[in-house]
């Protein structure tokens, strides 16, 4: 089921446009899936592409559009900065006191949401889908070979897998086998004004336009305008009783109480800057539940901790990704691999420390975010701190800016008394700039210590240990002791996830993965593990052990404090883990460079192979066991590559890239940035990107797109820092010489 209250009375928005990276593909393609839906299945579905405008009225603002736009160059999205004369023409009905400039995206606009669903409906009945309705689920039994029994009023289906797609009701569906979804209904008002002239005598819709300073969208509606705010999460109102008492039996296109005087900030800055709305009689004023989760985007895939659990609930942007997400699914459920990346939107994102307190906190502020400026390196703090700290918080938190991952508090930077601190957000470099470039020194020229605790970790044992991981990593395994990096691919040979696998004792692993995408990696090892008949125990320890990295060139020295072992770089080697008694506690140690995890984690992901990611050192073609993605690979190989992740140093200012920026030469934009950071030792800014081959060798220039403004960059084929394994067999080798 779509999101219910799009389904009767929703505004039905369609946009290209979303401030993320993948999610822009969703939206596409449920436009393109709109366009051609009447002429499929023969049902009209009211769809509208007047385009759209959102409009920036403050130079911060303009800066948002500029920074959005180097994110879209490398993406089919039409999308576009325009200034006042443009949106004047577009939109004249706007005040422009106070207009900027604006992204315009043609295209956009606003589909009907019921007729949408029985043409999705009449559609897939074509195809031979069966649809029972209504049919409420009663009760959901796994049976021992993954499948699930579906309990209905009408009798029990027999499933392959099944897919929560049940809107306001999701959470209730999850409660049913063990889960409690982080979702809630939110109440979204819209209003409705009776015919207006001045609209009336226009000879072209107009554009939807979003005033993302007031906070509200507008569009035409018939004659008339319709237009819905986002308020403040101080003045927005949560359903929160569905939480605790559930949806009401027989609830379904019902509406809530409406509340115009929640609203009024809104509609008085609605009419200053639509001004023909001052004399327009409302004719209605609709509200109804959306479902939001925490983070405002939805939870799309398959389930950790239940076989052939799916889910597609949660979606706060409403109708926009119905088509998508459908394609989405669909293609992952038929290959067994999704069809390009979309980590954001995994289920398993969220985990027991989602508790109802810090579920409703999310949502009212994600609700009140829905207009606020998009910065980089965003930081929210409703809800947090959760129950997920680690051993050093009490200690840390008042000295430093904690960053949130994956339910736990993390150091970002620390402050002395007299630095400029506190989270201010920019476009630019900001307060922490000058802090982090002290931190980086003193780790360079001696130590630091890390607090990695938000790392994913599993212990893997059993009889078929080997067997299994051998079939998951495409490197061979590590011996006993030792540590190295591997990598899950896909069928097709992309990347599903990097982790570093230690052997602590033979057949007992340790596996160490992102904070991000710990239920990620975790769920695609348990379900080879199930539907392979491994004979295995997969635990997850992440909560049990902490992890505390320790850099720089003073590190052995201030480990060697603690112990009595010999830390010296030939007695405990790179890439090596050993288990010992340090003064409190005992430990597993492992020397591994963490620059190299954090730098290599971010270039792939499921739209990338490892060959093109420059990772052929860890992929084992020849290794005996036929592991996932390795045919792929070869036929990869054998085709060769069309593009490849080159290294860059740009010449900038006061910016510096962070990834997804656009890369041109010749005025033709050719790639994308995947990271990028400012580089203290380097001095200069540096990025990986994936350009076209004949870009990739060293000494190539190419430009990088940074807020409207193409910098130099150049590719660069050596690292600019050494590893201490390099450093060490340099100086070992000057002093032989």
């Amino acid at each position: 089921a779509p999101p219910q209250f799009e389904h009767w009375s929703g505004a039905g928005l369609t946009t290209y446009y979303h401030p993320g990276i993948n999610l822009k593909k969703i939206h596409y393609y449920s436009i393109k899936l709109f366009e051609q839906l009447e002429a499929e299945t023969g049902q009209a579905v009211g769809f509208h592409q007047p385009g759209s405008i959102r409009l920036a009225s403050t130079p911060v603002r303009v800066n948002e559009l500029k920074y959005q736009m180097t994110r879209t160059h490398w993406h089919p999205t039409p999308q576009f900065l325009i200034g006042p004369e443009k949106i004047q023409q577009l939109f004249p009905l706007l005040n422009m006191d106070k207009v900027l400039a604006g992204l315009y995206n043609p295209g956009d606009g606003h589909i009907d949401p019921y007729s949408l669903t029985m043409a999705l409906a009449a559609g897939a009945r074509m195809y031979g889908a069966q649809i029972y309705y209504p049919a409420p689920v009663t009760g959901l039994t796994p049976t021992a070979d993954g499948r699930w029994d579906v309990q209905t009023p009408h009798g029990t289906i027999r499933a392959n897998r099944i897919v929560n797609a049940t809107g306001f009701w999701a959470r209730e569906l999850g409660q049913m086998i063990g889960f409690q979804h982080p979702t809630i209904p939110v109440h979204h008002q819209y209003v409705v004004t009776a015919t207006v002239p001045e609209v009336k005598a226009l000879e072209a819709e107009l554009p939807v336009i979003r005033d993302l300073e007031g906070s509200y969208y507008l569009r035409q509606e018939r004659d008339g305008l319709l237009f819905g705010p986002y308020e403040k999460e101080e003045k927005m109102k949560l359903q929160d009783s569905w939480i605790r008492d559930g949806v009401p039996p027989g609830f379904g296109k019902e509406l809530f109480e409406s509340d115009l005087d929640r609203i009024m900030d809104h509609v008085e800055r609605a009419m200053e800057m639509v001004p023909v709305l001052k004399n327009a009689d409302i004719i209605n004023i609709v509200s109804g539940p959306i479902t939001y989760t925490p983070d405002l985007l939805p939870m799309i895939g398959p389930h950790q901790g239940a076989r052939n659990y799916w889910t597609a609930i949660g979606f706060g942007y409403g109708i926009i990704h119905s088509g998508g997400v459908g394609k989405f699914l669909s293609d992952w459920i038929v290959s067994g691999e999704p069809p390009y990346d979309l980590i954001e939107c995994d289920p398993n994102r969220y985990a027991h420390w989602t508790s109802v307190p810090h579920l409703c906190a999310k949502a009212r502020e994600s609700y009140g975010f829905n207009n606020v400026v998009g910065y980089p390196k965003e930081e929210r703090f409703a809800g947090r701190p959760t129950n997920r700290v680690s051993g050093v918080y009490e200690l840390l938190k008042d000295r430093c800016s904690m960053g949130f991952h994956a339910g736990w508090e993390q150091p970002h930077y620390f402050h002395k008394p007299g630095d400029d601190s506190g989270y201010k957000p920019s476009f630019r470099r900001t307060n922490w700039f000058g802090l982090v470039g002290r931190e980086c020194k003193l780790v360079m020229e001696g130590v630091g210590v890390i607090d990695l605790s938000p790392f994913g970790k599993f212990n893997v044992k059993g009889e078929d240990s080997h067997r299994l991981l051998d079939r998951l990593f495409a490197n061979t395994l590590p011996k006993v002791g030792q540590t190295n990096i591997s990598h899950m691919l896909t069928p097709r040979g992309r990347v599903y996830a990097e982790v570093t696998v230690t052997q602590t004792a033979p057949g007992e692993f340790l596996l160490i993965t992102g904070s991000g995408s710990e239920l990620h990696d975790l769920r695609w090892i348990e379900h080879e593990a199930a539907d392979g008949g491994y004979h295995v125990s997969v635990s997850n320890v992440t909560d049990e052990l902490g992890v505390l990295g320790v850099a720089g060139p003073k590190s052995r020295m201030v480990l060697q404090k603690l112990t009595d072992e010999d830390m010296s770089d030939t007695a405990f080697r790179f890439l090596h883990c050993r288990s010992m008694q340090h003064t409190h506690t005992h430990t597993h140690t492992t020397f591994i460079s963490s620059q190299v995890f954090f730098f290599l984690v971010f270039q792939m992901n499921c739209d990338t192979n490892p060959l093109e990611a420059g990772l052929d050192y860890f992929i084992k073609l020849n290794k005996p066991a036929e592991f996932i993605g390795k045919q792929a690979l070869l036929e990869i190989k054998a085709q060769g590559l069309s593009r490849r992740l080159a290294f860059l140093t740009l010449d900038t200012d006061d910016i510096d890239p962070e990834g997804n920026e656009t890369v041109w030469h010749n005025g033709e934009v050719v790639g994308n940035t995947t990271s990028g950071s400012y580089s203290y030792t380097a001095q200069q800014s540096l990025a990986f990107s994936y350009l076209p081959l004949h870009l990739t060798h060293a000494g190539q220039k190419v430009e990088v797109e940074l807020l409207g403004q193409k910098y130099p960059a150049t590719v660069t084929q050596e690292p600019l820092v050494l590893t201490e394994p390099t450093r060490t067999r340099l100086q070992k080798k000057q002093r032989s010489e």
